[in-house]
């Protein structure tokens, strides 16, 4: 099997890194979107093998003593999140390049494990406040739950230098158009 390359957009949650990969999906045929595996419960319309693997917590730790991950993290109390080796396996077994939206922690864990073969792309929101509105006005989290991403945004801000780039999504047009062009020229490198 031949390994291809690997695209990571990392992101605090509400940043817009989900919606950009999705247009970026729409534009590059030969990119395959890397399916995470979590424990949390499914949102809204959500399709287990689509959006994520849900597992049991059981499951999943399961798979972490049989080291079947190329990371994973508790990304918040209890709940687990993780790429799968064989989830890379499977992309690159179709001949594509695999694209992740995925925690700041897991995209730094990929990039380092994979090093010069992978993109790590931080998307990087307006301002905190702008997050808090949109996480805020998504309306799928309790106050509770709403409290601790903010707590994890602020963290997760200050990684953004360890990324290859940091994308700037303060227009998602210009944010999408501007991905466009850095996903061409890495796919085009040896």
């Amino acid at each position: 099997m031949k390994e291809g390359k690997l695209i990571i957009f990392s992101a605090p949650s509400g940043a817009g890194k989900t919606t950009i990969v999705r247009h970026l999906l729409s534009k590059f045929p030969e990119l395959s979107f890397s399916i995470s595996a979590t424990t949390r419960l499914k949102r809204g319309d959500e399709v287990d093998g689509k959006d994520y693997y849900f597992i049991t917590k059981e499951e999943f730790l399961h798979k972490i003593a049989q080291k079947e991950f190329v990371e994973f993290e508790e990304v918040y109390s209890g709940t687990f999140y993780g790429t799968l080796r064989s989830e890379i396996d499977r992309i690159w077994a179709n001949g594509k390049h695999v694209i992740f939206d995925i925690d700041v922690e897991g995209g730094l864990h990929l990039k380092k494990k994979f090093g010069k073969q992978a993109l790590g792309i931080f998307v990087q929101p307006p301002s905190l406040e702008v997050l808090i509105d949109r996480l805020t006005g998504r309306g799928t989290d309790s106050a509770e739950k709403l409290a601790e991403r903010f707590k994890k945004a602020r963290k997760e801000l200050k990684y953004a230098e360890r990324f290859d780039v940091i994308q700037k999504n303060y227009e998602l047009d210009v944010a999408c158009a501007e991905a466009e062009e850095l996903v061409k020229g890495f796919l085009k490198k040896n």
